[in-house]
């Protein structure tokens, strides 16, 4: 079986508090869009997983992949038949745009389906809740507001069907602990769950990343992108995430991206 894992945008992200488990409460607009790894997942006559990965490297740090760990998690619950896995990797690492999480949680759709194990969402939901903070909303990715440490989750009725979205990685790697740092949480400025009462247009006034002025401080390259946005006519542009993802929306495609040359570039139609 294949499945398509994508990316997704956060559309304004507030950090509201420090929680008790050390984890901090974000208030944050998710939204997919049509950049997508690609997973494969077959059965295999050896036990265990055997996993390999092609297209952008994964950072080697010592760590299993989140997939390997979602089959682990699993084997240990259900007791699973042996597996091959293989990823194509085309949504960059460390960018703000959750595609280790979104594979992951793929990973468990995956295994549910070969495996016949039958879990609901809630299930599902858990199981990635163990993985990362990201991985529950990637579980039945749609446009959601979501909040606590990700795990608290509602459909939004925002749409961007038809929008054209600019999405520029500058290769920065933005450690989220480093990112965590460098703000203060404090109250939510705008209730993110009334977006789609408001024309895009005014998000700019409004609609705020809580982590781009530490991280731009640090990385100014990345305003630079932003403003560069503007000036191709974006009606919105953001970081998402933690970083260091810059993203542009347009009504129409802009007519020259050459100025993103140097960089890792996507664009394409929303949904």
């Amino acid at each position: 079986m294949i499945i398509f894992p994508p990316a997704k945008i956060n559309i304004g992200l507030q950090v509201t508090g420090k929680r008790s488990d050390g984890y901090h409460s974000i208030e944050s607009v998710f939204y997919p869009i049509p950049l997508t790894d690609v997973l494969e997942l077959l059965p295999n006559e050896k036990s265990g997983l055997a996993f390999e990965t092609f297209g952008l490297t994964i950072p080697a740090d010592g760590q299993e992949n989140l997939c390997q760990k979602a089959y682990r998690l699993l084997d240990q619950r259900h007791g699973l038949p042996g597996m091959k896995a293989s990823l194509l990797k085309n949504i960059p690492t460390g960018a703000g745009l959750g595609g280790g999480s979104s594979d992951a949680s793929a990973m468990i759709n995956l295994i549910d389906a070969i495996a016949n194990l039958q879990l609901n969402y809630n299930q599902k939901k858990e199981i990635a809740a163990e993985l990362g903070s990201d991985c529950p909303y990637f579980i039945q990715p749609q446009a959601a507001f979501v909040r606590g440490r990700g795990e608290i989750i509602n459909a939004h009725p925002l749409s961007l069907n038809g929008k054209y979205l600019v999405l520029v990685h500058p290769n920065i790697h933005v450690p989220t602990a480093d990112a965590y740092r460098r703000i203060k949480p404090k109250a939510a400025s705008f209730d993110l769950q009334k977006l789609e009462k408001l024309d895009i247009r005014e998000w700019k006034d409004v609609v705020f990343n809580d982590f781009e002025a530490g991280i731009f401080d640090l990385h100014p390259v990345l305003n630079e992108i932003k403003e560069s946005m503007y000036q191709l006519g974006a009606t919105y542009a953001s970081m998402s995430g933690s970083g260091s993802s810059i993203y542009g929306i347009f009504d129409i495609p802009p007519v020259n991206l050459e100025c993103f040359n140097d960089y890792f570039c996507w664009s394409g139609t929303l949904q």
